[in-house]
């Protein structure tokens, strides 16, 4: 009989020291680390060092990109004007409507490859960074129209946020630095990098004779002369500003907004090439439907604004014919990534 009673004691203080031992991994090992798999191509995404990639955050920002309870009704989020199908813009709308049924000053931009991106976000670059571009939809009265502490407080009411926050932050005491955090993680994860383009590269797909003559023409100087701002490969823009001679006087003075320097009146930053067919209509106030305006306005309808781009400054109009701006258009064709707009990794949870 002492036997049993030695051997039961024995055996509950081992059930206590591992169910000890238990809890104690629980509380230590904190987030999963997220793997983030960078396509052929593309070069290492600077990840910075107060929001590493976890797992959780991800997964946390993931489900608040796709919630309307960052509105000011519950009735909008960051996807109802970012769709994946049409490679996150917002369908064939020149304006996106915001809660209040009133439209916005600016097509809406493209949200993948924004990980490359450490020239500012918007079209102007109003904010430095990831994190800092979330604040501006919920607070814009033309988007989301909603309060930042009503949006706290929503959250923190919520059946499901507390814990979720707690998983990828390791509290519960929700707030707007985390919610930033958290949304900058899952948009970190938007990466467009397998296009029939990028097969091509590394040699598992073909170009048609009519694609291969729009890459050239896209590269060539005296014709498309594309590659100096839309850089060829990787994330096909440099992220920079420019003024590109939409009007002679600007009516949006763009990048002059934030610098409030003059000379930087008209300008906007370059968008990606990446899945240019799927995000029409396109520039800064989507006045154009289709890529072939797109190509007319290089071609010849460009305007000798003082502060034109350089690149500009030097094209001859009508330097294309009507084949080449086929051709191109062939060529940026190829950028469209369908793996990228149907992975479910990235739709709605």
């Amino acid at each position: 009989m002492k036997k049993v009673v030695i051997a039961l004691s024995v055996l509950l203080w081992l059930c206590l020291f591992f169910l000890n031992a238990c809890k104690k991994d629980d509380t230590t090992t904190g987030p999963t680390p997220y793997n983030l798999v960078i396509p052929p191509g593309l070069p290492p995404m600077p990840i910075p060092t107060n929001n590493p990639l976890t797992v959780e955050g991800v997964l946390l920002g993931r489900k608040l990109f796709y919630d309307p309870i960052l509105s000011g009704n519950n009735t909008q989020s960051c996807g109802s004007c970012h769709k994946q199908k049409f490679a996150f813009v917002d369908s064939s709308l020149q304006y996106s409507v915001g809660i209040d049924n009133l439209p916005g000053t600016r097509n809406a931009m493209p949200l993948f490859n924004l990980g490359w991106n450490t020239k500012g976000l918007f079209w102007d670059g109003g904010a430095t960074n990831l994190e800092s571009q979330v604040i501006a939809p919920i607070l814009n009265p033309l988007e989301m129209h909603d309060l930042l502490p009503n949006v706290i407080n929503k959250l923190r009411a919520h059946s499901e946020y507390p814990a979720l926050f707690k998983a990828a932050f390791g509290t519960d005491s929700i707030t707007v630095p985390l919610l930033m955090k958290a949304i900058a993680q899952f948009e970190r994860t938007l990466i467009s990098g397998n296009s029939k383009y990028d097969r091509y590269l590394i040699g598992k797909e073909s170009l048609t004779p009519q694609e291969l003559s729009g890459l050239s023409l896209y590269t060539d100087m005296s014709k498309g002369d594309c590659n100096h701002c839309h850089v060829l490969g990787s994330t096909f823009t440099d992220f920079e500003y420019r003024n590109t001679g939409l009007d002679s006087v600007a009516v949006d003075i763009g990048r002059g907004l934030i610098t409030l320097n003059p000379t930087d009146n008209g300008k906007f930053k370059t968008p990606t090439l990446r899945n240019i067919a799927l995000t029409a209509p396109y520039m800064h106030d989507g006045r154009f439907s289709n890529l072939n305006q797109v190509l007319n306005f290089y071609n010849t309808g460009f305007h000798y604004a003082q502060n034109l781009d350089v690149n500009l400054q030097t094209a001859v109009k009508g330097r294309l014919s009507t084949q080449d701006m086929l051709d191109i258009i062939a060529f940026l064709n190829t950028l469209t990534d369908t793996e990228f707009i149907t992975n479910s990794s990235f739709s709605k949870p």
